[in-house]
């Protein structure tokens, strides 16, 4: 007899908590192997293709096109052999895959299912033929609550006590199973589950007072985002002593007289984005100071390693060498604030994050210990993550763990800029056009090529004179390029 394990939305790393299904790799009906992706999905950070840790046949996918899930939320079904040890087929056997993904990973199901004595209430009613697989069996339809399913982790449970009671059938759609189902509504209120998946989420608002079970979710079926838990705090409501926040049901008076406009959801990396420049203003006590610098001397140099052979050198591995010499000199700059134990951390290791502009917006890769890399592996990888940006198909960890971000905004055309520093990060370097400017070199006016440097720094790891001597070392740097060679 087959049985019918559940698959759900594995945690993606890095503290992702949604996921978008972009497309499906396979149908309801089709057999899929151990570790076979089965979805892509796009995350605030990238593409990825989800495999399925268990083999079998698909008998149920849970969620359209476009859909936005939570992680943690039902993916598909998979009807898999008989879990006694005895081979099958097409990887078949009911075998889990191992830890596949941060988060979710399964071991061999155990060789007997707990069954739950099915409800007085009448059945629910069977899935619709056309979405549940050919040989799913009562498994996929769940029709009395008497099938258990077996979760993403390897533990048993009854499809009769989820959804309060109720049974999914294989169309996704999740069916209550009459007086049970309103007894445990009864209860949700004060003693129900709070419908938050992400630890992090739960760990915020205990330390911050707030009542998850008085907060409304934004989320899928009200689930509550960490976005919501950053907006109660933010108004100092919805305390554990304090009444219900009001859910509201109608558009807010300043939206409901907009009639034209297009509105674009704010989700994705857009979404992302927002976020954490967001609680970037919102933590971090920024300053920034600013320096014009006379690059010419720096292209030439550049322009003697190119004519020499070789691989080409750029712009931006020289500017990063730079920095990452500042920061050697300079490594208050280097660091992150840890709030829960009041300290600044520095880091030992230089990971540079880098702004790259892509179809999908902006997104900061990562090139790792980059303190340690010469000017030619700089190029090297910043020309790979630049194309694996474009092409967007960076891995989560390509995007995270940064401790310095280089920003370029000179190829968009702009002088100078105060960036946002990228949280929790506590500085970053803004570059300029270079341009021919009129510039007093030797005691004579010359046209030069003229660049602005901005830097934006953390208060709480340093002070001005800290921030200004980074500065003021790069633009020498900038200036006189033979300067760098005193720290090689």
């Amino acid at each position: 007899m087959a049985q019918v394990l559940e698959f759900k939305l594995p945690d993606l790393g890095e503290g992702l908590t949604e996921a978008e299904i972009v497309r499906w790799l396979v149908e309801v009906g089709d057999v899929v192997a151990v570790d076979q992706p089965v979805v892509e999905v796009e995350t605030a950070k990238a593409m990825v293709e989800v495999p399925c840790p268990y083999g079998g046949v698909v008998t149920a996918r849970f969620g359209e096109e476009g859909t936005e899930l939570p992680v943690g939320a039902p993916l598909l079904t998979v009807a898999v052999g008989e879990p006694s040890g005895s081979p099958a087929e097409d990887g078949a056997d009911g075998s889990g895959s191992g830890n596949v993904l941060v988060g979710y990973g399964t071991g061999a199901p155990p060789a007997r299912r707990r069954r739950v004595r099915p409800p007085t209430a009448p059945a629910a009613p069977t899935a619709s033929p056309a979405s549940a697989a050919p040989g799913a069996g009562r498994g996929a339809g769940a029709v009395d609550g008497a099938v258990g399913v077996r979760g993403a982790d390897g533990t048993a449970r009854a499809d009769g006590v989820r959804a309060g009671g109720g049974t999914r059938g294989a169309d996704g759609v999740a069916v209550a199973s009459g007086a049970r189902a309103t007894a445990v509504a009864g209860r949700a209120s004060e003693e129900g589950p709070v419908p938050v998946i992400s630890p992090l989420v739960r760990r915020l608002a205990r330390d911050n007072g707030v009542d998850l079970r008085r907060l409304p979710g934004s989320g899928p079926e009200g689930l509550i985002l960490r976005a919501d838990v950053e907006n109660a705090i933010e108004r100092g409501a919805t305390r554990t002593d304090a009444a219900p926040a009001p859910v509201p049901s109608s558009p807010s008076p300043s939206s409901a007289h907009v009639t034209d406009g297009t509105r674009v959801p704010l989700k994705g990396v857009r979404g992302a984005v927002a976020d954490k420049l967001s609680r970037s203003r919102r933590e971090i006590p920024d300053a920034t100071c600013w320096v014009d610098a006379d690059a010419t001397e720096l292209m030439r140099a550049r322009a003697a390693m190119n004519a020499a052979g070789g691989p080409k050198i750029s712009l931006l591995a020289l500017l990063a060498r730079i920095c990452t010499a500042a920061l050697a000199r300079h490594p208050e700059l280097n660091s992150r604030v840890d709030l829960e134990t009041r300290e600044i951390v520095r880091l030992d290791h230089v990971h540079l994050g880098f702004a790259a502009h892509t179809e999908r917006g902006l997104v900061v890769p990562v090139v790792r210990d980059a303190h340690a890399r010469d000017a030619e592996s700089l190029t090297a990888e910043f020309a790979r993550l630049t194309e694996a940006a474009r092409a967007g198909t960076l891995t989560p960890g390509e995007l995270t763990g940064g401790t310095f971000t280089l920003n370029n905004y000179g190829v968009f055309g702009v002088d100078g800029s105060t960036p946002i520093i990228n949280h929790p990060e506590a500085a970053m370097l803004g570059v300029g056009r270079i341009v021919p400017k009129p510039w007093v070199h030797e005691g004579e006016l010359a046209v030069r090529q003229v660049v602005q440097l901005s830097l934006t720094f953390d208060h709480r790891v340093c002070d001005g004179g800290t921030a200004g001597g980074f500065l003021r070392y790069v633009a020498d740097c900038v200036e006189h390029p033979a300067v760098l060679l005193r720290t090689l």
